[in-house]
């Protein structure tokens, strides 16, 4: 995340760190470089467009604490990545309630054209109460009413990216003076609850059309959204166990809605310290814990839930809380300690230490072994600090997993979608596969010709 400290809280006072340097470009492109040189997919960046809820009766604590904010816009630093990466993915998290899908859509076009297909969306409704306030909501909207509102919103920007534009409008003929074909070119006339947009798409197709598409609802709801619309999706399992029952469900979902199991990867969050022998693993993560801060921890899930923990004795438990917050992740807080009752040190200890993989390389690809038996696909690597993290996995734990054939050495051609899903058939290339609901509006405005529009303007007149 654009920001200074993201999920570790605390960390960034680390001597080592340098995420504090979150304005400096140079500590991201230094960063995208070397994970480029490493082979990883893709560089992904959260993103929140409100403050987390009060902790102990306000919000002053997370700006002293830092915690996300100040935050940066992902999207202008993933158009500065763009040039200076080659081959690596670019993902940012964008809200459905941030910005209107016509100027969403038009973004990510154009993030697509100059990165030569290497565009990714997390897509998300945004479950903090002053995130809707900042753009003219009167409260948190209820959980399904984020869905839904999330279901036009991709149905609009679909239109906007698979059927404003035919293959081969964009001409550019020079000779004959023709850039591009207005047949082939239509408006969407896209009318719902929300949006109301005309249309035609500004952007002509980029290379992917749609950005890979991403998505980490854990909710019975936000797993119905992510089985009809996502490529991948981010997990958080407490171990591969959970994992395993996580992704066949969510795979049966996938099948359910008329795709393949294999059109959606799952990549599980994990933060890794490493060390050449167990002991200095064990030194590692004693100096990383005397940085975090189990303060910002608890206010970073509690913001997230919509309820105040801060101020609380840290043995309270956290109880039948009832929020419209983030209600899988809340779900998730209540399975983590046996009981299903955990107080709030446990919430913290969940949050810091649940998702923590330490021990030697080969100690950590024999446990990234079982998470794949699980049915997971790859990793989310959570930074504690920058580069550091990173710069740990990349030199200590990525040869062992290439001499087990768990890591890509090289990459394979294409856009970002083609090097996640190969080009195999019932694979389309750069761009979605038939079985994604956004394709059936690829040629599904053609009625839409030069006469057709004059005649639906002549009949709102």
């Amino acid at each position: 995340m654009n920001t200074n400290s993201h999920i570790m809280g605390g960390q960034w006072r680390h001597p080592q760190a340098q995420q504090h340097r979150f304005n400096d470009l140079q500590l991201w492109t230094d960063l995208a470089r070397q994970l480029e040189e490493a082979k990883f997919d893709a560089l992904f960046f959260a993103d929140v467009v409100g403050l987390y809820g009060d902790d102990d009766g306000g919000w002053a604590s997370h700006i002293r604490r830092g915690l996300q904010v100040p935050a940066n816009d992902p999207l202008i630093l993933l158009g500065a990545l763009a040039g200076a990466t080659r081959e690596i993915g670019l993902a940012a998290t964008s809200s459905v309630i941030q910005s209107h899908p016509f100027q969403f859509a038009r973004q990510m076009s154009t993030l697509d054209h100059i990165s030569n297909g290497r565009a990714a969306w997390n897509i998300v409704t945004s479950a903090l109460e002053n995130a809707h306030r900042n753009f003219g909501g009167g409260g948190l909207a209820a959980h399904e009413d984020r869905y839904a509102w999330a279901e036009e919103y991709v149905s609009a920007v679909y239109k906007l990216w698979e059927g404003s534009w035919d293959d081969g409008a964009l001409v550019q003929d020079k000779a004959a003076g023709v850039h591009a074909d207005p047949e082939k070119v239509h408006k969407i006339y896209h009318r719902g609850e929300r949006y109301s947009i005309d249309g035609p798409h500004l952007s002509s197709p980029s290379p992917q059309r749609t950005p890979v598409l991403f998505q980490a609802g854990s909710s019975g709801r936000g797993q119905q959204f992510c089985a009809a619309n996502a490529e991948a999706t981010f997990m958080l399992a407490a171990h591969p166990d959970a994992a395993a029952t996580y992704t066949a469900a969510v795979r049966s979902q996938t099948v359910a809605a008329g795709r393949r199991a294999e059109d959606l990867k799952f990549f599980q969050g994990l933060h890794f310290i490493v060390g050449g022998t167990e002991s200095e693993a064990d030194r590692k993560e004693a100096e990383l814990d005397e940085y975090l801060d189990s303060g910002a921890m608890i206010a970073h899930i509690a913001g997230g839930l919509g309820v105040d923990l801060g101020g609380l004795d840290p043995d309270t438990p956290l109880g039948d809380f009832q929020t419209e917050g983030t209600q899988g992740h809340l779900e998730s807080l209540r399975k983590s300690v046996p009981g299903g009752n955990p107080t709030l040190r446990d919430v913290a200890n969940f949050r810091g230490r649940a998702h923590r993989v330490k021990g030697t390389p080969e100690q950590i690809a024999d446990r990234l072994e079982q998470w794949q038996d699980a049915g997971v696909d790859g990793i989310n690597i959570i930074n504690q600090i920058l580069p550091g993290s990173y710069t740990d996995f990349i030199d200590g734990v990525l040869p062992e997993l290439r001499s087990r054939g768990l890591a890509q050495t090289e990459y394979a051609p294409g856009s970002f979608r083609e090097k996640l899903f190969g080009r195999g058939e019932g694979y389309n290339g750069p761009q979605l596969n038939e079985r994604h609901p956004a394709r059936q509006y690829r040629g599904a405005f053609d009625e839409f010709s030069a006469a057709a529009q004059n005649k639906v303007l002549e009949g709102r007149r």
